[in-house]
C-alpha cells in the first residue's frame, strides 16, 4: 500500500498524535512519551507504541532515540508527513494555543516565550450560534432579530445563512436577506434573542451568491513614496513577488482582507512610513470596498 493511501485511511485520533510528534520533535528538538501521554491522556506504553508505529509505518528516517537526551531527536533526513514545517505554521499554532498553554503540562512548545495580543471577545451566545450552524448545514431559512448602525432599532428579518466568517476581529455570517433581496453579512454579536429555524429549505443557497463564488485578486504593494531600500524591506516582510502581494479571495471578502492588512482605501497618509502598504488595484476593487 502506498503512503498516500495509508494516510487517507488513518484514524483521526492517531493523526493528531502523529502531528504532535512531528511538531514537538521538529520545533523543540526533543520528543518523549510524556508529551503524548500528558497531552492525550494515554499511558506511557501507548505513547511509546504510537511513536514506534509512526516511525515504522510512516517515517522511518525522521526520528532517532538518543539515550543521553532520554528522548527522540530529529535526524538530518527529517521530512514531515503530517505537518507543515514552515515557520508561519508553527507560529500560527502558538497563536491558536496560547490561551491553553498554562493548562497543558509537559507540552514543551515555546508558550513561555510567546506573548499574543488578543482583542476583547465579542460574545456570541450558544443559543444564537447553534441554529445558525444548523441552518447552514441544512440550507434552512432562519428568522432573526438584528440591530445595525443603519437600523439601530431591533428589527426582524428572515435570512438564509450559508457560511460563518472570521475577519480577525469578529465573526459574521454570510446569508441571503429576504428583506433586502440580496446576500449580506450579519455580525453575530448584533443578533438578539434566539433565531428560529423554519421548516422549509431556502431557494437562495450558496450557489446563487455571486459575490461569494467569484474570486478576485487583492493586490498590495509598498507605497511608492518609500525609498528603494524601504520598499525592499516591505517586500520581504510580506513575501512579495515582483514587488506585489496577491491575495485571492471571494469578492464578498475583499473589504475584510483590505482591513486585515490595515490599509484604508479612503486615506492617503502624508507619511509613507506610516502607510507602507497600498492597494495596487484599488479602482478594480472599488465595488467591494468601503470607499467614500
Amino acid at each position: 500500500m502506498k503512503r498516500t493511501q495509508r494516510l487517507e485511511h488513518i484514524r483521526w485520533d492517531l493523526a493528531l498524535r502523529y502531528r504532535l510528534i512531528e511538531t514537538v520533535v521538529w520545533w523543540e528538538g526533543r520528543l518523549t512519551t510524556k508529551h503524548l501521554s500528558q497531552s492525550f491522556g494515554i499511558s506511557r506504553q501507548q505513547a511509546s507504541k504510537d511513536i514506534n508505529t509512526y516511525i515504522n509505518d510512516y517515517a522511518s528516517k525522521n526520528l532517532v532515540y538518543d539515550k543521553q537526551a532520554k528522548g527522540y531527536l530529529p535526524t538530518r533526513h527529517f521530512k514531515p508527513v503530517f505537518i507543515d514545517d514552515s515557520a508561519s505554521a508553527y507560529l500560527d499554532l502558538l497563536n491558536q494555543n496560547n490561551e491553553r498553554a498554562p493548562h497543558i503540562e509537559g507540552l514543551a512548545l515555546a508558550y513561555a516565550h510567546t506573548e499574543v495580543l488578543t482583542v476583547p471577545d465579542r460574545s456570541v451566545k450558544p443559543e444564537i450560534l447553534r441554529p445558525l450552524l444548523k441552518a447552514c448545514r441544512e440550507k434552512r431559512r432562519l428568522d432573526i432579530e438584528y440591530v445595525s448602525f443603519n437600523s439601530p432599532e431591533l428589527e426582524g428579518r428572515t435570512i438564509a445563512p450559508h457560511t460563518l466568517v472570521y475577519t480577525g476581529m469578529r465573526w459574521h455570517v454570510r446569508a441571503y436577506c429576504e428583506k433586502n433581496r440580496k446576500y449580506r453579512d450579519f455580525v453575530l454579536s448584533r443578533l438578539r434573542g434566539i433565531p428560529e429555524l423554519r421548516d422549509d429549505e431556502t431557494d437562495n443557497g450558496i450557489d446563487l451568491d455571486e459575490e461569494w463564488n467569484t474570486l478576485v485578486d487583492v493586490i498590495f504593494k509598498p507605497d511608492e513614496r518609500l525609498t528603494t531600500a524601504q520598499r525592499a524591506i516591505i517586500e520581504v516582510d510580506y513575501g512579495m513577488t515582483d514587488g506585489q502581494l496577491v491575495v485571492r479571495r471571494p469578492q464578498a471578502l475583499v473589504k475584510y482582507v483590505v482591513k486585515r492588512f490595515q490599509v484604508n482605501p479612503n486615506i492617503h497618509d502624508p507619511r509613507p512610513e506610516a502607510q507602507q502598504l497600498v492597494l495596487a488595484n484599488r479602482a478594480e476593487l472599488r465595488p467591494w470596498l468601503y470607499i467614500d
